[in-house]
């Protein structure tokens, strides 16, 4: 199955419920003097292009946590230049104005892909919807501001996408006037500010933000310690020239080192908080002209107010983080206040107020504080804030290990339990991710989930 493109003609494969294109190029490859400048249209080729196998990923280090396989979500690292993509599932290129769903993957910002085996469209397109997934710049590529360069780069990659699909999804039977964009955790954090970003305006109809909100953003001058810590790890000066001269090795090197347990600077706020607990450096900056204001601040005040939003969250969220570790059994009084204290001026007393001290297992109770503080408050605070309609959902369905953790919804969302079972054990209901799906689509298709404005829908 060809399809032409605004850059030239791609070869799909078809598929039981209609045809797979993936690693198709909506913008240039982001290397010389492309790396650390906005995104640009892909160069034009010759010919049909084969796009019936992955393409590369951003540039990334497999990560992992003790004692869960995360590659059915995070995907395996594919080095090259050209990651700039995106892969999409449809019914029918012949058909007319389907629904579009466009995916951002979560990561931390500093990992995943949308290739992963969970975000399989297959169901989306079984259900008559067009799904578009794309990979964009993460880690000190995508969100380090530098002198020189441009800035939310990832986010930038991501209005960039938005404007492929406009301009040619209609080839593919999908409707441009009818886009959903979603995303999960940092994927979400993405949907959340795009939603309050002026450059946003007329790219979607709706939005879907699973476990993440508008607040996961920083202040330019947490972000400038960051950038100042890399170039020092780095021996250069903190410029787009002097970075663009370094190798993807290097930059990854001193990410990771970044990363390590007190390897980056302090990144309180002035009102003492970490806006990422701790979970990443890497953040949306506030300040520019894709977010000129906080996004949270600017959909209170009414960007977005024509845009349908769904937002919900896991009931567990951070059990991924401490559940397969063993440290939310083992987490004693004085080492939770203390983890909360590196992000949070009033570490105990938001604990206490949990009720440790009152009997309860130190670890339990962290969980459930940093659950509601790193998620669900927020969550909250998008779906009141929102000037349009809005919908809220609380994911509970716990599988035998992870209970309702962190990403837990995404098999169910894509309706893609075969290729989950490390996450979802050996016998989810395969019922409720037909009805997730089918929620998730109908959405998409009229803005009306099938639950009522103003309640929690309480799935699982």
């Amino acid at each position: 199955m060809i399809v032409r493109t605004t850059a030239g003609e791609v070869r799909g494969e078809p598929i039981a419920t209609g045809v797979r294109f993936r690693g198709i190029p909506y913008a240039a490859a982001p290397e010389g003097e492309l790396r650390f400048a906005a995104p640009v249209p892909p160069p034009a080729w010759d010919g049909v292009r084969d796009a019936r196998e992955p393409g590369p990923t951003a540039p990334q280090r497999h990560r992992t946590i003790p004692g869960l396989d995360l590659s059915p979500l995070v995907g395996s690292p594919r080095p090259g230049p050209e990651y700039l993509t995106a892969d999409v599932w449809t019914p029918d290129p012949g058909a007319e104005n389907l629904p579009v769903l466009v995916f951002v993957h979560g990561g931390a910002f500093i990992g995943g892909t949308g290739s992963a085996p969970v975000y399989d469209g297959t169901a989306f397109a079984r259900a008559g919807a067009v799904l578009v997934t794309l990979q964009y710049r993460l880690g000190i590529d995508g969100f380090l501001p530098l002198d020189g360069g441009a800035t939310n780069l990832g986010l930038r990659d991501q209005l960039a996408a938005l404007h492929w699909v406009r301009e040619n999804i209609a080839a593919f039977g999908g409707d441009p006037a009818n886009v959903t964009l979603f995303g999960e955790s940092a994927g979400a954090i993405s949907v959340a500010c795009l939603l309050g970003s002026p450059l946003s305006a007329g790219l979607f109809r709706r939005a879907i933000v699973q476990s993440g909100h508008a607040n996961m953003v920083r202040g330019r001058a947490e972000l400038e310690r960051v950038t100042q810590a890399v170039a020092d790890g780095l021996g250069v000066e903190p410029t787009a020239e002097a970075f663009r001269k370094l190798s993807t090795e290097q930059l990854l090197d001193a990410q990771d080192a970044l990363l390590k347990p007190g390897g980056g600077p302090d990144l309180r706020d002035a009102d003492g908080r970490d806006r990422s607990f701790g979970l990443s450096p890497f953040l949306p900056l506030v300040g520019d002209d894709v977010l000129p204001e906080h996004p949270g601040e600017a959909i209170r005040n009414g960007a977005g107010s024509d845009v349908d939003l769904i937002a919900g969250t896991c009931r567990e969220e951070m059990l991924l983080y401490f559940g397969p570790t063993g440290l939310a059994d083992v987490l004693t009084d004085e080492q939770a206040v203390a983890m909360l204290s590196a992000s949070h001026p009033d570490a105990a007393g938001v604990l206490e107020s949990y009720g440790l001290g009152d009997g309860r297992k130190a670890g339990e109770v962290f969980v459930e504080a940093m659950t509601d503080l790193v998620f669900r408050d927020g969550v909250k605070e998008l779906v009141a804030g929102h000037q349009g309609r809005s919908f809220r959902y609380e994911f509970e369905w716990r599988a035998p290990t992870l209970g309702a953790c962190h990403g837990m919804e995404l098999p169910f969302v894509f309706d893609s339990l075969d290729e989950s079972a490390g996450l979802v054990g050996d016998r989810p209901p395969a019922e409720l991710a037909r009805e997730v799906n089918a929620a998730w689509v109908r959405f998409a298709a009229t803005g009306d989930p099938g639950w009522a404005e103003g309640t929690t829908a309480h799935l699982g």
